[in-house]
């Protein structure tokens, strides 16, 4: 009886550490460089897949999205629902508003969407934005298609910490 209580537990941790990382965290791999320097290729997260079930996505949100031929990539929320994306002279205006992107270390070549994001799409970019895989090469992304947030950084550990 012992035994089969001990097996229990471990039957019962393993079914809590599966839920865990199917429905709430799990740590995750950015793959290629069109993060950097924010994320940098090789870097182990943590990708939050409960909190846009909580709250809102936002500006600047890191997340991972599924795109059809390309996979799970990592990339910047840039336009909203409702909102007109341009880059002129490599700035960013939303609604004919300058928006400061302060993580940035290179420019965009100029960029206007010509529709305003319908509902429940986003426009996502790379911080790396001369070498990323974006909507400006697969279009809006689903809102449906997010996976998550990532919010850490885990290894490598000099990188440890909160994502900006």
């Amino acid at each position: 009886m012992r035994i089969a209580r001990e097996i229990l537990s471990y039957i019962l941790i393993v079914i809590i550490i599966v839920i865990f990382r199917t429905y709430i965290m799990t740590p995750a791999q950015v793959n290629r460089s069109s993060m950097e320097p924010t994320l940098i290729d090789r870097e182990i997260v943590l990708l939050n897949k409960i909190k846009y079930r909580i709250t809102d996505i936002e500006r600047f949100d890191i997340v991972v999205v599924k795109v059809a031929n390309y996979g799970s990539l990592v990339k910047r929320v840039i336009g909203l629902p409702g909102e007109k994306v341009e880059y002129i002279h490599g700035h960013l205006y939303i609604n004919n508003q300058p928006i400061a992107e302060p993580f940035l270390t290179n420019n965009i070549e100029d960029l206007i969407l010509t529709e305003t994001i319908p509902d429940n799409k986003y426009f996502v970019l790379g911080d790396n934005r001369n070498n990323s895989i974006d909507s400006r090469t697969f279009g809006l992304v689903d809102r449906k298609d997010i996976v998550g947030s990532i919010d850490w950084a885990l290894y490598p550990f000099n990188r440890f910490g909160k994502v900006k």
